[in-house]
């Protein structure tokens, strides 16, 4: 079922990227939100047409970054919803520098089953689902995804622009990393699904919405989504919709689970 889903998804994930790129490099109205992260027309847009087209098509609740959080009570009698992020990395939309992406999942029993990102500026859709494998559609050519094998002599670490400078030098510092690279939103862990990095340690919040779409695709082909304890993320378990800090990889190794617990303790 969850592989047929998928090719449901996709367009609507490109008709959500069409909605965001109607507002692209114009002038925009930005407000704060209570957590004090930004939101845009475009982030709103973007989400009436995801959460339009999933209430019409499919019967399980959404919930997205963009609505009211119904509470745990509520969110813990769903088996089956939808987990979405209409604009994943609005701060680089506003900077117009093309990282952001839309991501759409289907969380189950508190794991991410089905997982679609979309980058509309650069044209680049990721999808996976559960036990089918995980693809890269690039200039109209499907690929299938493969992480980068054993690299722990030469790690590629990739971040965003905001984690914390000291703690993320206190990581490198603990491993053999050959090169450091920058990107903003979910891309960054589907650039480690696609072997164009090894790993990105997150060293600040991130939304659950941010991360479960991607996850799936990380870990269709053998990746992994980790807390510091090594536990994989999982989703709607508390009354915050915020992630621990993690760790996203393609390989894992058994004694960096034993450097992240040192890295939890600083």
């Amino acid at each position: 079922m969850t592989q047929d889903l998928v090719f449901s998804i996709i367009p609507i994930a490109r008709l959500a990227g069409e909605a965001i790129l109607s507002f692209y490099r114009h002038d925009l109205i930005v407000q704060q939100k209570p957590d004090h992260s930004p939101v845009t027309e475009a982030d709103l847009a973007a989400n009436k047409v995801i959460t339009d087209a999933l209430i019409a098509q499919f019967p399980w609740p959404v919930l997205s970054e963009e609505q009211t959080d119904p509470g745990k009570t509520i969110r813990q009698s769903w088996p089956t919803y939808w987990l979405v992020d209409p604009l994943d990395g609005t701060k680089e939309f506003i900077k117009g520098n093309d990282e952001f992406t839309v991501n759409i999942a289907l969380i189950e029993n508190g794991r991410p089953t089905l997982g679609v990102v979309y980058a509309p500026a650069l044209d680049i859709l990721y999808y996976a689902a559960h036990g089918s494998g995980a693809f890269v559609v690039r200039a109209g050519h499907t690929t299938p995804l493969s992480v980068r094998e054993d690299p722990r002599n030469d790690w590629h670490l990739i971040t965003g622009r905001s984690t914390p400078k000291p703690r993320l030098a206190a990581f490198i510092a603990k491993i053999t990393v050959g090169q450091v690279s920058h990107l903003g939103s979910s891309l960054k862990i589907c650039h480690i699904a696609e072997g164009l990095a090894d790993l990105y340690p997150r060293l600040g919040k991130t939304g659950e919405w941010d991360t479960a779409a991607a996850q799936v695709i990380l870990e269709a082909v053998g990746g992994h989504v980790v807390d510091f304890d090594g536990e994989p993320l999982r989703y709607n378990q508390t009354d915050s919709l915020y992630n621990p800090e993690f760790i996203a990889i393609g390989f894992l190794p058994a004694d960096l689970i034993t450097t992240l617990k040192q890295l939890a303790l600083e």
